[in-house]
């Protein structure tokens, strides 16, 4: 069977070795980039040709992916006067792998449909290393039936591939995660702050910690940083800042409000403030160390 034709938008760390991973498996790819020498590389290896546009990379593809850094940029990418909107062809599907406000997702999904369009939303989990070998999470959402079409390319693209539900689902349920995971991140970082601010020894709070039901691979990163400085945790302040704005603005979204999750975000806000955003998340206990009354 031929295979879909597939344009990629979003040549970073992460969308460059999944373009790899297509590449190797037989896909004719059209790509897209700000970063020329991404774009370059990606046309070096063959089966591949560069968009001056996303409308004429959506008019060059069965499937449209974005690897994008947030809602606004996906936005400008399909409602652009030269977007994606504008190029997408009748029962093409747009899949955006990045992280996105979900009352967004649902928005451009209705908008395509319009066109005869179909969208998956498919957050990421894992890492750059694990996209190069077509070893990613992916959890997916949409209609089914569009999610059926699209679902041999994402089991190239993915060693588990899951399927959430409605459009929107994949985006609720990463923010969900990205909220537990660096709420406890921030919590056990100013735990380790604390310690050190009252004398106590930090290996030896790990040690007691890690003996309860605290213990987890998010303890064992924020010790390493705190108490042995080796940071570990290959996720960025700044990243986890858009992540939790974006959940906080989901609860709005939701009629409801998580404190929680403004709290952790204010924290965030204010490393970055500090300038610390291009530091891994463990690293906030910087700023907790220094955070004076």
């Amino acid at each position: 069977m031929k295979k879909p034709t597939i344009g990629f938008i979003g040549l970073g760390l992460m969308g460059a070795n999944m373009v790899e991973n297509l590449q190797k498996r037989g896909y004719q790819l059209t790509v897209m980039d700000l970063n020329k020498d991404a774009v370059d590389t990606v046309i070096a290896r063959g089966n591949a040709t560069a968009a001056a546009t996303p409308k004429e990379l959506a008019e060059k593809s069965d499937i449209v992916m974005l690897c994008l850094t947030t809602s606004a940029v996906v936005e400008k990418v399909v409602y652009g006067d030269e977007g994606i909107l504008a190029g997408i062809k009748e029962g093409a599907v747009l899949i955006d792998f990045g992280t996105s406000i979900p009352a967004s997702t649902r928005k451009i999904g209705k908008d395509l449909a319009e066109k005869g369009a179909g969208m998956i939303d498919a957050p990421l989990g894992r890492t750059p290393a694990h996209a190069k070998d077509g070893l990613l999470n992916i959890m997916a959402a949409g209609d089914k039936a569009t999610f059926e079409k699209v679902k041999p390319v994402l089991d190239e693209q993915g060693e588990n591939v899951f399927y959430l539900g409605a459009l929107g689902a994949g985006h609720t349920t990463k923010l969900i995660n990205n909220f537990m995971g660096m709420t406890t991140v921030c919590a056990m970082s100013q735990a380790f702050a604390v310690a050190k601010l009252a004398g106590v020894d930090g290996q030896q709070l790990f040690d007691i910690m890690s003996a309860g039901p605290s213990n987890s691979p998010f303890m064992k990163f924020c010790k390493n940083y705190a108490v042995d400085n080796v940071s570990d945790l290959g996720f960025s302040i700044a990243n986890a800042n858009k992540d939790l704005g974006y959940f906080v603005q989901m609860m709005k979204d939701l009629g409801s409000v998580s404190q929680i999750a403004e709290a952790t975000s204010a924290n965030l806000q204010a490393a970055m403030a500090a300038d610390m955003g291009n530091g891994n998340v463990p690293e906030i206990f910087d700023y907790f160390t220094a955070l004076k009354k």
